[in-house]
């Protein structure tokens, strides 16, 4: 599994991975522990503040799991990577903290046929669902497009509770665990949690026939950089 982000959700669901036994888990991530990561992010300590994510990362989940085969990519997921990264894995697992990433993660795994499992948290609500290789539906289905200007709030605008994103990186875990046992009853279907109702709900998401990515007049074939200009959201 490749897992992108080493954040709110990439930790809890990278430790859930490694604890269940998956050969290879391969982390990609470019940033440093801040002291402001610490509530949520839960492979990091106080002790890893100004160090690299990867290195912290990894040492914590060898601690747990010294058997664990984990690989590193120092980098962000681009466009001149997408479509290499996504392909060198059997299942990925998007845990991006801004909507530009998400959609590339989205493109590139439907080019290389790749079942993506997505997985955000904002405020006190949480989500995850997982897409697969051939879309219908995907990303696209539901949002289209990146949102414009400041349609969507940033972790710093509207905040983020750990306890939330632990448990949508434990959802992202789970799909992804269920369509690496290859269950096709984990896509097409949205799981969010509501923190302050102590709600889990999971609803189906219908393929719209005018998706650009995996609709019958598709025209995303191949990844263009200029496609991807985005906005924050929250890990």
């Amino acid at each position: 599994m490749l897992l992108v982000g080493v954040g709110g959700l990439g930790c809890p669901a990278a430790s859930a991975l490694v604890r269940a036994g998956v050969g290879r888990v391969v982390l990609v991530d470019d940033d440093l522990v801040d002291e402001t990561n610490l509530h949520r992010q839960v492979l990091f300590g106080e002790d890893d503040v100004g160090r690299d994510k990867l290195d912290a990362a990894r040492r914590a989940l060898l601690r747990a799991t010294p058997a664990a085969r984990i690989e590193l990519v120092r980098s962000r997921f681009l466009p001149d990577n997408a479509r290499e990264l996504a392909r060198s894995a059997d299942v990925v697992i998007e845990g991006a903290d801004n909507y530009a990433t998400k959609f590339l993660v989205a493109d590139a795994c439907r080019i290389e046929e790749r079942p993506v499992v997505h997985g955000s948290a904002v405020r006190w609500r949480a989500t995850a669902w997982a897409v697969g290789s051939d879309g219908a539906p995907c990303y696209r289905c539901l949002f289209e497009d990146l949102p414009a200007g400041e349609a969507q709030p940033n972790c710093a605008e509207a905040g983020v509770m750990g306890p939330v994103v632990g448990i949508a990186g434990a959802l992202m875990a789970d799909l992804a665990l269920r369509v690496l046992c290859g269950d096709a009853s984990a896509f097409g279907i949205i799981h969010t949690f509501d923190g302050l109702a102590d709600r889990l709900r999971a609803v189906g998401v219908q393929r719209r026939d005018a998706c650009a990515l995996c609709g019958p007049g598709r025209t995303i074939f191949d990844i263009d950089e200029a496609r991807y200009t985005g906005t924050s959201c929250a890990a």
